[in-house]
């Protein structure tokens, strides 16, 4: 029995281009499709390379504004801004704080701690090197105030200017004039 030889030539091309695409789909495209990310995954690669840009100033190599990932915390920018410098307070701020866009971070510098004058001078008080029991020296401020005000440069980082005291708990615009002429810095 003969074969039709057109027949023959239609079922080796078929066969020719099934193999042809099934080593493509094989090989090829094995590396092109992936598995679908979850939101989740997604959300962190994006959260992980988004960038934030702080403002670094005080006691560190180069202040300035410096760009950090998201994630960053207060060590890793004054990294960034060229690290501290021999003189900076690092015990005074929280190293370990998280930092938001738009921040200042000041690196206070310890020589006017060195020199005898520390956190109390005669043009006022330091919010962000006081103890507690020298924050009581201010006007309105008492024992458990003082605290808070400890509590809260501990937890968020060194006050940025007077008006940041308003995010302390028991203190309002009027405790706040009350207390701004006896404050030095910030």
């Amino acid at each position: 029995m003969a074969r039709d030889p057109s027949n023959l030539a239609v079922t080796v091309t078929g066969v020719a281009v099934l193999v042809v695409i099934g080593g493509a789909v094989w090989f090829g495209l094995g590396d092109e499709v992936a598995a679908p990310s979850s939101p989740q995954a997604v959300a962190s690669e994006s959260t992980a390379t988004a960038a934030i840009r702080v403002h670094v100033s005080g006691a560190v190599a180069s202040p300035g504004v410096v760009e950090l990932p998201s994630d960053a915390i207060v060590a890793d920018a004054v990294r960034a801004a060229g690290g501290a410098l021999g003189g900076a307070d690092l015990a005074s701020i929280n190293l370990a704080a998280d930092v938001r866009a738009g921040e200042r971070i000041v690196v206070p510098n310890n020589e006017a701690n060195l020199s005898g004058t520390g956190a109390q001078s005669e043009q006022g008080i330091d919010l962000n090197v006081a103890t507690a029991s020298q924050l009581e020296a201010l006007p309105g401020v008492g024992p458990v105030l003082a605290g808070r005000i400890v509590a809260h440069r501990a937890e968020r980082g060194p006050f940025q200017t007077v008006e940041d005291l308003l995010e302390v708990p028991g203190i309002g615009e009027a405790k706040l004039a009350q207390m701004r002429d006896a404050i030095t810095y910030p």
